[in-house]
C-alpha cells in the first residue's frame, strides 16, 4: 500500500509538520504512530508505514526533525549522511518532539478511518520516543525497539499506565549489559514486556541495514503485532 506526505497542525499553532501517512480503505481500524531513527522519514520508515496500513492500521510517522530540516531522508550505511543524522539527534528537542507525536496521535484518533484507539512504535530515537510517548501522551500503547537511553528514565516507569513492549538487542553498543539489566530490573510492572534478542546488535529490525537480522526481526514483529491487535 502506497502512502503519501500529509500535514499535521503541530501543538499551540507553532507550525505545520510532515508526516507519511498509509492507511487501509476499511473503516473502524487501529491508529498507529511509527517513530523514526535518527535518519528521518527514510525508506525504511516509510516502508514500515505501508508494511502497518497493509496489516489493517491507519499508520503515519511524523517528521520529528522538521523544526531543525524538513523533510530529512538519510541512509545510515553513508557515512556521511549516518554522522549527519547523529548531528541532528544531538541538536534535537525532544519534549517538543513528544508534543509532535501527541498532535501525530491525535490527528490519527480523529482519521475518519479509525476507531479512535492509536499506538506508538519506534526504532532507536523513536524507541526512546516511544517510551517517553508512553509517559507524556495520551497513546494506548507503545512499542520500543531498541531505544537509546531508557535506563535514565526509569525513576518514571511508575507512572507508565499502559501497555509497553521493549525489544533490546543483547549486543547493541548503545545499550550495554549494565542497562539492559537495570531495564529488566526497572520495568517489572504487568504492563511491561522487556525481550533481549541474543547475538543481535543496535538495529537488527531494519531490513535496509549492515545488523538486519531476519530471524530477530521477524520474531520482534510478530510481538509488536500481536500486542498492538490486543490493545488496539
Amino acid at each position: 500500500m502506497t502512502g503519501n506526505m500529509i500535514s499535521i497542525e503541530t501543538a499551540g499553532g507553532t507550525g505545520k509538520m510532515g508526516a507519511y501517512m498509509a492507511a487501509p480503505e476499511s473503516e473502524g481500524a487501529p491508529g498507529l504512530v511509527i517513530i523514526q531513527e535518527v535518519f528521518g522519514v527514510n525508506d525504511f520508515i516509510q516502508a514500515t508505514v505501508e508494511a502497518y496500513a497493509d496489516k489493517g492500521f491507519v499508520t503515519a510517522a511524523p517528521d520529528v526533525f522538521w523544526r531543525l530540516e524538513p523533510g530529512v531522508k538519510l541512509n545510515p550505511n553513508v557515512e556521511a549522511e549516518f554522522n549527519r543524522g547523529i548531528e541532528l539527534m544531538g541538536q534535537f528537542d525532544q519534549p517538543t518532539g513528544i508534543k509532535d507525536i501527541q498532535a501525530t496521535i491525535t490527528a490519527l484518533r480523529n482519521h475518519p478511518a479509525c476507531n479512535g484507539k492509536v499506538g506508538v512504535l519506534g526504532f532507536c530515537l523513536g524507541g526512546r520516543l516511544a517510551y517517553m510517548a508512553a509517559l507524556g501522551t495520551d497513546a494506548d500503547v507503545a512499542v520500543s525497539y531498541y531505544g537509546v537511553g531508557i535506563e535514565t528514565m526509569l525513576d518514571q516507569a511508575s507512572d507508565i499506565k499502559i501497555p509497553t513492549l521493549l525489544h533490546i538487542a543483547e549486543e547493541d553498543g548503545f545499550v550495554p549489559p549494565e542497562a539492559q539489566a537495570a531495564i529488566k530490573a526497572g520495568l517489572t510492572a504487568d504492563n511491561f514486556d522487556v525481550r533481549i534478542y541474543p547475538g543481535v546488535d543496535h538495529g537488527f529490525a531494519r531490513f535496509t541495514g549492515m545488523h538486519y537480522d531476519e530471524a530477530a526481526a521477524n520474531l520482534a514483529n510478530e510481538r509488536s503485532l500481536s500486542l498492538l491487535n490486543s490493545v488496539l
